[in-house]
């Protein structure tokens, strides 16, 4: 009975991740084409360009020349950039551009409040009716926010995002990082998602929503702010969509490191932004519930079933063949991360090596994530990847 039990919860455990990563991504990318969704190329709304920005010396200048440089009537746009506390030059260089850009509005906040205090003060700040909201070291495309923008001519849609492609840095780049190969695995899923309107989560770096839509973000506990805000629009029950020829490009970290740190500080946050969507769990509209349970919840709570899985496949082993292979089939992998961890010391890529290493890495920092957020030791105050 217990053999029986304990082989059923196996595999129940097993199909889990098997269906975050492979069924799901399969079965909405079949789904999604059945979804279109009309665009206006020519639609030109009015907007304002949302950007927190905390010592961000070594990329702003060249952020807002780069929006300065984008296809669209300046005359339609509003740059709002809060500078949050910021110990550098980052205001000094601001306040020299704002006389050569008339579209351009700085805002200094003395005190640190966080991506998500200074977002909030903007968005009330901003006139408006579409909010788009960009990172410091983002590059647009020339034509990217005019794609962005020009699907919101259809009144169903609430949101969309942008596609940001991650580049390599030229110097010092460590070769084990895959990130970039992950990244275009999580775009492919992205935009099926956003061919059927259930888009779970933005593209930071390049995503815009309707200024009626707007949420405020928390800012007494720490979330994730684009996946809040996104979040918050499929909860008002607006197609949240992406535009994949709205491109935007930022550069990967140069460490894996800094990438590590990263992830785990997001991973915290968005566990705390769960609390805040209980109803996209079982929502009136299934595929979005389909989506968000198979996209986000699943695959935040791998890290507990993957342990899960090799404890209970320990005692499974001493009964029968096949769990004693899945076993040391589950060891093997875990050795290979463990060599790929080791040559990442070197800067030698296999990626037979490199992705396992990435894989568990990536699961490790959001089981460590998991844990500073039941410690509740996750802050709404954070230091910005070393550009």
């Amino acid at each position: 009975m217990a053999y029986t039990l304990f082989t059923i919860l196996f595999l129940l455990l097993l199909y889990l991740p098997i269906h975050s990563y492979i069924v799901y991504p399969i079965s909405i990318h079949f789904i999604s084409k059945v979804f279109k969704n009309k665009t206006g190329n020519n639609y030109e709304p009015e907007l304002s360009i949302i950007i927190s920005a905390y010592n961000e010396e070594k990329v702003i200048e060249e952020r807002i020349s780069n929006i300065n440089n984008l296809d669209y009537d300046k005359s339609k746009i509003e740059v709002l950039v809060g500078t949050d506390c910021c110990s550098d030059n980052t205001l000094t260089i601001l306040d020299s551009l704002k006389v050569k850009f008339p579209w351009l509005k700085v805002y200094e906040f003395k005190n640190r409040s966080g991506k998500a205090g200074v977002i909030n003060e903007l968005v009330k700040m901003s006139t408006k009716s579409i909010l788009l909201f960009t990172d410091a070291n983002t590059h647009f495309n020339q034509d990217a926010v005019k794609k962005v923008v020009g699907n919101f001519i259809n009144n169903d849609i609430g949101g969309v995002s942008g596609r940001l492609i991650l580049k390599k840095p030229e110097d010092k780049f460590e070769k084990s990082n895959e990130e970039s190969f992950y990244w275009n695995y999580e775009t492919f899923i992205k935009i099926s998602e956003g061919r059927c309107g259930v888009l779970i989560g933005a593209n930071g770096g390049i995503f815009a929503i309707r200024k009626e839509l707007i949420k405020p973000i928390p800012t007494k506990e720490a979330v994730t702010d684009d996946l809040f805000v996104s979040l918050a629009v499929l909860q008002r029950n607006r197609k949240f969509i992406y535009e994949k020829e709205a491109i935007a490009t930022e550069e990967i970290s140069k460490e894996v490191s800094s990438e590590f740190k990263r992830k785990i500080r997001f991973s915290a946050t968005n566990y705390q932004t769960m609390h805040f969507f209980p109803d996209l769990i079982f929502n009136k509209n299934i595929l979005l519930s389909y989506a968000y349970i198979s996209h986000k919840i699943i695959r935040w709570l791998l890290p507990i079933i993957f342990l899960l899985i090799i404890a209970i496949n320990i005692p499974l082993a001493n009964f029968n063949l096949v769990f004693k292979i899945s076993f040391w089939g589950q060891l093997a992998f875990y050795s290979l991360g463990l060599i790929g961890f080791f040559l990442s010391k070197t800067n030698i890529r296999f990626p037979f090596l490199s992705l396992p290493y990435f894989f568990i890495l990536t699961n490790y920092a959001l089981l460590l994530g998991l844990i500073k957020y039941l410690k509740k030791e996750h802050t709404i105050i954070w230091e910005s990847t070393p550009r």
